[in-house]
């Protein structure tokens, strides 16, 4: 199948047709820089990072945009209440972000501009905007955009302005949907925002988030672009103001291809630190966790599904990452066993085998990243290369592992090195726990057994006796 998307502009599944042949611009909503990011934010930069690996798994070359939020409402006033300047504050949030996605392995995008660097590229086209007499500067001395000079307005998130309660002018970065109005381009200074401004031909202030998007769009991707995404919380008004600025400003254009990821939610309910099930990825790692197991949670459902993260918010025990411990486990522990078991070469069928679910992955991802299909195309190999193992037919180690990394290419959760060896002390409790078993110590043997898994690993009972494996 060829590469196709749903495009949230038409609401329709289409075939992907790049702009320039072969290599493709992709831009991305990334954090702002305020807090620590929780799960619900690494939900939609996994499934920006499946979309990025897809692409190039289709063999395109991919240009990469991530911006980084820098300055906005929420950054200025919580800088404010830190004591902090604005930049030395959100360098705490760019580190805590990029380690975070280092964890769950993220690809690094190509470009992360941060807002504050791109001021005077936000200027400029406001500058068009109002030349054009699209935007205006209000008695506030604010500069605003003019919605009922955009005909197209609303045309993302399908709203229909005529029957919108619509207020005269919004200030505020972030609104409702409710509020189909004026929204700011450039803000005039207050006290409040302390020595956080730069100057422009409007006076002293700073840009409106919506416009900072745009110019650092076309700053490093160009006016005209493949794909936008980010979660369905920022098609409107975010994403549908930035269409608003981009096509007036540049006359063309401004996206082919709008992609969104649904929310994710805790135990059933929106995420807030009010309700106390607000989790930061360093929380979940910090209690034992480790990114491969919340990559597997965030990438397993399809990017358009809710997804309802399990987890006793109060001990941190979670049925979700328990189930991604045991996926995963028995993932490597078919890398171990065709490491252990499978010779130099392949019948007929084993090859075919490797090519078809190959094959079978790549369709299922194909179709707007249908993660389920792929899982399943995998799952499916593993049984297939078992029984073959079992049977003492001709499996190529080599063939099959390629595989599998075939596989890892998108899910990067796979262990294809040989573990360390197990310490002296895990194996002398495997030693007691065999001993408590001749004697039918059943419940000492249980005891050692979770002591062991304890420590990280696991004791797996076998014809050929208790085997130790690091989870």
């Amino acid at each position: 199948m060829k590469l196709s998307f749903l495009n949230t502009m038409s609401r329709q599944l289409e075939e992907f047709r790049p702009i320039d042949d072969k290599n493709i611009r992709m831009y991305t909503c990334g954090p702002t820089v305020y807090n620590y990011a929780h799960i619900g934010n690494f939900r939609a930069y996994i499934f920006e990072d499946l979309l990025r690996r897809v692409i190039k798994l289709n063999g395109y070359n991919l240009t990469h945009t991530m911006n980084l939020t820098d300055v906005d409402d929420k950054t200025i006033r919580d800088s404010q209440s830190a004591s902090m300047s604005l930049n030395d504050f959100t360098a705490i949030y760019k580190k805590a972000f990029f380690d975070d996605i280092d964890t769950l392995n993220i690809e690094r995008a190509e470009h992360y501009p941060a807002a504050t660097d791109y001021i005077q590229e936000m200027i400029n086209m406001i500058q068009i905007l109002v030349d054009k007499g699209i935007a205006y500067q209000a008695e506030d001395n604010s500069v605003y955009y003019s919605i009922n000079k955009f005909e197209d307005y609303g045309k993302l998130a399908k709203i229909d302005r005529d029957n919108q309660r619509a207020g005269v002018r919004i200030k505020a970065d972030e609104y409702e949907k409710e509020s189909v109005s004026d929204f700011a381009l450039w803000k005039s200074y207050s006290q409040a925002d302390g020595d956080v401004k730069w100057d422009s031909p409007w006076g002293p202030g700073r840009p409106g988030w919506h416009i900072e998007c745009s110019a650092m769009s076309k700053a490093t991707l160009g006016d005209h672009f493949d794909i936008h995404t980010g979660g369905i919380d920022n098609m409107f008004p975010h994403h549908e103001d930035e269409i608003a600025q981009s096509e007036a400003s540049n006359g063309c254009k401004y996206v082919n291809y709008w992609m969104h990821c649904a929310h994710l939610q805790v135990n059933g309910k929106k995420m807030s630190k009010s309700l106390g099930n607000f989790h930061t990825i360093n929380e979940l790692t910090e209690h034992g966790y480790c990114g491969e197991e919340i990559r597997w949670v965030l990438i397993a459902t399809h990017y358009r599904v809710g997804l309802n993260f399990e987890i006793d918010s109060s001990t941190l025990e979670s049925k979700s990452l328990q189930e991604a411990k045991t996926a995963i486990s028995r993932i490597n522990n078919f890398i171990e066993r065709v490491n252990d078991k499978a010779g130099d070469s392949s019948s007929e069928e084993i090859s075919a085998l490797c090519q078809s679910s190959k094959d079978k992955f790549l369709h299922g991802l194909n179709d707007d990243l249908n993660i389920a299909e792929g899982l399943a195309a995998m799952f499916e190999f593993i049984r297939a290369v078992n029984k073959a193992l079992d049977d003492n037919a001709d499996v190529s180690k080599e063939e099959v592992i390629d595989t599998m990394k075939y596989f890892n290419t998108i899910l990067d959760v796979m262990t294809f090195e040989k573990k360390d060896d197990i310490p002296k002390e895990i194996i002398d409790l495997a030693h007691e726990r065999i001993q408590a078993r001749k004697d039918k110590d059943w419940g000492r043997a249980d005891e050692i057994r979770d002591e062991i898994t304890a420590k990280g690993y696991v004791v797996e009972d076998s014809p050929e006796g208790p085997k130790v494996k690091r989870v």
